[in-house]
């Protein structure tokens, strides 16, 4: 009889999954918005061409790149950049948060937007809880269309949304991580920042360590290729199908909240920075730009999403270029989970002689304790490897500090480094959820002074006052100043990590 019960339950779980699939099917087939592509580019047409343009003499074939590190300049540029457009913007994100910054920069959108800019935000459905609203107001704009990706179709019933969830299991969960910031095809800003106060030195208790890269040139047209094959998919869904109701909020509610916001005391450190007025050039000068043969902007394909196995790119070139280290490699990863695959490829590099190091967060910094759960387990024979490893204190040091007087730190950088010659910033981690789950999205740049300028990053982040160098001393794991217990981090999140490293929940993290 159990065997019976068992077979009944596993027909209805089937069946509901099947129904959820099927109907999730048909509302992408009839929501599909119309295929739109990135405009062509001019001369003098714009601002931004009229800035980028003579740079680009010269240099056929060749691409400009900044590595944008610090919080208060990548805002800076983002805000320039589209009080400067006039002809498109292409935003590409994880999330969008309805907070200060999120909120600042959605302002410059719209101005851009009433100048006759034509704006595709697209963005991924995790972060629409709550801010439904806000973006169907914001899409009625006649210059602006949000698309969502991977999105549910029950917006506010909790339960139904649970059961669709549950229902389209294999699918849900694959998420589109990519980060792109495209300013009338142009300029490009591409990195690990989403948009939100802790990305940009906003929040009031912990900030990223985060890094973008800026271009201009030949990697223009790669990124903007991408950016058009996610607006285009089975994926990307027009925010106004998703939503048949009255809308209780309207733009003109949006432009007097962001105007209100903009007013307010902590605004001013944003608006009034050097180059946030419009002077793309102060905060984007032709020196700053590194002249660079060889950039490879890469991601995913869009039906990663839906489970196909060909749409994983990145980690593979991600892999072979790890792989292929003579010298050093240096990685920056918030969430490092390597996995039996990723052991193999570092035991091979330190049978090598490759001296291998890795940052990531302590579980004090860290912003989520299920995957520090899950790392733990490495420490040890990355260790027995010769591995170092340093783990981000929680605490800003002294030399960054915070513009609201936030003291938290949490490592959000996405990079890394080969032989001080070839470098990758991206929104890719080392964790089965990037590898196989996510889309992903990032930068390779063949060029010794840019993967040294990461390595002088990488050098001052893992110094004492910034990072735990973690050791093993007589078979226990030590950090820094031979504390055998992980520093800074509550009973509750030592016993939440344990607890969540004993369950086979890693392919998911």
């Amino acid at each position: 009889m159990s065997w019976l019960i068992g077979l009944v339950v596993l027909v209805a779980l089937a069946a509901v999954a099947l129904a959820g699939v099927s109907s999730y099917g048909r509302l992408a087939r009839r929501a599909s918005g119309q295929p739109a592509h990135a405009l062509a580019i001019g001369d003098d047409e714009t601002a931004i061409d009229r800035l980028v343009a003579p740079l680009l003499c010269g240099r056929d074939g060749q691409s400009g790149v900044a590595l944008l590190a610090d919080n208060l300049h990548a805002f800076t540029l983002r805000a320039a950049s589209a009080r400067q457009a006039g002809r498109s913007l292409d935003l590409q994100y994880y999330y969008w948060l309805d907070d200060l910054t999120g909120g600042l920069l959605l302002r410059e959108v719209i101005a851009a937007a009433d100048r006759g800019v034509r704006v595709r935000m697209l963005i991924d459905d995790i972060s629409m809880r709550g801010r439904n609203r806000l973006y169907r107001a914001v899409d009625t704009h006649p210059h602006i269309e949000i698309r969502l990706f991977n999105p549910s179709r029950n917006r506010s019933n909790g339960f139904r949304r649970g059961l669709e969830l549950l229902a389209r299991f294999v699918t849900a969960t694959r998420r589109m991580h990519n980060k792109a910031w495209i300013a009338d095809g142009r300029l490009a800003i591409i990195g690990g920042r989403n948009i939100g106060d802790a990305y940009f030195d906003a929040d009031a208790d912990s900030n990223f360590h985060d890094m973008d890269l800026a271009l201009v040139g030949e990697a223009l047209a790669p990124a903007q290729a991408i950016f058009d094959e996610f607006w285009n998919s089975a994926v990307a869904v027009p925010i106004e199908t998703l939503f048949r109701r009255r809308l209780r909020l309207t733009l003109d509610d949006v432009r007097a909240r962001l105007e209100t916001l903009a007013a307010s005391p902590k605004a001013g450190p944003y608006l009034d920075r050097p180059g946030a007025q419009g002077g793309l050039a102060a905060c984007l000068p032709g020196e700053s730009l590194r002249w660079v043969d060889e950039v490879e902007v890469l991601s995913d394909k869009a039906r990663k999403a839906l489970g196909a196995n060909n749409g994983n790119r990145l980690a593979t070139r991600i892999g072979d270029l790890v792989a292929s280290a003579r010298r050093d490699l240096a990685i920056i990863s918030p969430y490092f989970i390597p996995g039996d695959d990723g052991m193999a490829v570092l035991a091979k590099l330190r049978a090598r002689g490759v001296g291998v190091s890795v940052l990531t967060n302590s579980l004090a910094a860290t912003d989520v304790v299920a995957v520090h759960g899950a790392y733990a387990g490495y420490r040890r024979p990355l260790l027995a490897l010769g591995v170092a490893l340093y783990e981000l204190r929680p605490e800003l040091t002294p030399a960054r500090g915070s513009l609201f007087g936030s003291k938290g730190a949490s490592l959000h950088t996405k990079a890394f480094t080969v032989d001080c010659e070839i470098a990758f910033v991206g929104s890719f981690n080392f964790d089965p959820r990037s590898r196989s789950l996510n889309t992903e999205m990032g930068i390779i740049v063949h060029d010794r002074d840019l993967a040294c300028e990461i390595d002088r990053h990488f050098r001052e982040q893992t110094q004492p006052d910034s990072a735990y160098a973690v050791t093993l001393r007589d078979g226990r794991l030590r950090w820094g100043d031979g504390s055998g217990r992980e520093p800074g981090a509550s009973l509750r999140r030592r016993l939440a990590a344990f607890l969540i490293g004993c369950l086979p929940v890693e392919s998911q993290l």
